[in-house]
């Protein structure tokens, strides 16, 4: 189930994101450089970990990998399991099995703050809700079963993180680049008389619910976000959703906005809405910008920042 697989994924993540000690006034770290960790050539994955001392943990932010350039998001935390936000680092891949490790894929930091008019109730309460997150862009080989080593610099000195082990699958079922969307109706704030509780978990509603998917696909472009704020299990959902509504507020007449929620009533144990079975999500939240022409232009999993989402919309006109 989507809800045990986010749980099991993301606990780490969601436990450490709401004491990051960001300061909101600092500007954002510049991205780390490939030539400031080491040259895996010539070592296994194991070895290239011994060469360097105990670092944080390190936990994903996605679950969906496929052959080729991937968007890994990734939160890195100590042991008191307090969130790091401003260490250089760095992503190294390998088969579980052996064989040659690729690398490094420096990262980027993205803060997941958005000016106070757009900040939820939710968002405010929550201890828990995610603040920022790290974006690796990694190539994977081919599909198969992969460790991640993830090495930070601290305190001037280069650590790793313990290994993570992932699944690189040939062709995922989510919708891609370049692929068609999915056809599907989306409930609008006229559907349901104006009583948005029924179709938004996000406290107050936001003012994503002015269309029907089906009417604007294929007609211009369109930011569709599956999240559901109240009941994400990986405290993420609530801060997209709410960059969302800011990035809306700059792009109004130029791309239609849909948040569509998760599950059936909003409630757990209904189920899953059947918009999200058709896109087949395996989590959230998940954002697809789709151009005009109907396709994929964009797809981010997991926590992103408004500059991220911008980037996706600009592909997308």
């Amino acid at each position: 189930m989507l809800a045990a697989l986010l749980a099991a994924l993301l606990a780490v993540f969601a436990a450490g994101c709401g004491d990051s000690g960001d300061d909101s006034d600092e500007a954002t770290p510049p991205p780390a450089k490939a030539e400031d960790f080491p040259d895996p050539s010539g070592k296994t994955i194991s070895q290239l970990r011994k060469g360097l001392g105990p670092g944080p943990v390190l936990s994903p932010s996605v679950s969906l990998l496929e052959p080729g350039m991937n968007r890994v998001g990734f939160g890195l935390f100590d042991r008191n399991r307090r969130q790091l936000v401003d260490a250089p680092a760095a992503l190294y891949v390998a088969p579980v099995k052996g064989g040659a490790v690729h690398g490094p894929f420096p990262a980027r930091f993205e803060s997941l703050e958005v000016k106070p008019q757009f900040e939820s109730e939710g968002v405010k309460a929550d201890p828990d809700a995610a603040t920022s997150v790290y974006v690796s862009e990694v190539r994977f080989p081919k599909p198969g079963d992969y460790e991640v080593l993830g090495v930070v610099e601290l305190d001037d000195n280069l650590v790793a993180a313990e290994r993570v082990a992932v699944r690189v699958v040939k062709d995922g079922p989510v919708p891609e680049v370049g692929e068609p969307a999915i056809d599907i109706h989306t409930p609008t704030e006229a559907d349901v008389g104006g009583d948005l509780a029924q179709i938004d978990t996000r406290v107050p509603p936001d003012t994503q619910h002015e269309v029907d998917f089906a009417d604007v696909l294929g007609q211009k472009p369109v930011v569709l976000l599956f999240a559901t704020p109240a009941l994400c299990q990986s405290r993420v959902c609530g801060p997209v959703v709410d960059i969302a509504e800011q990035v809306k507020s700059s792009y109004e007449g130029d791309a239609q906005f849909i948040h569509m929620e998760i599950y059936n009533d909003n409630e757990l144990d209904k189920g899953f809405r059947e918009q999200v079975i058709k896109w087949h999500l395996p989590t959230e939240p998940w954002a697809f910008t789709i151009g005009s022409d109907g396709k994929v232009a964009a797809r981010l999993e997991g926590a992103f920042s408004a500059r991220e989402l911008e980037d996706a919309i600009a592909k997308a006109e």
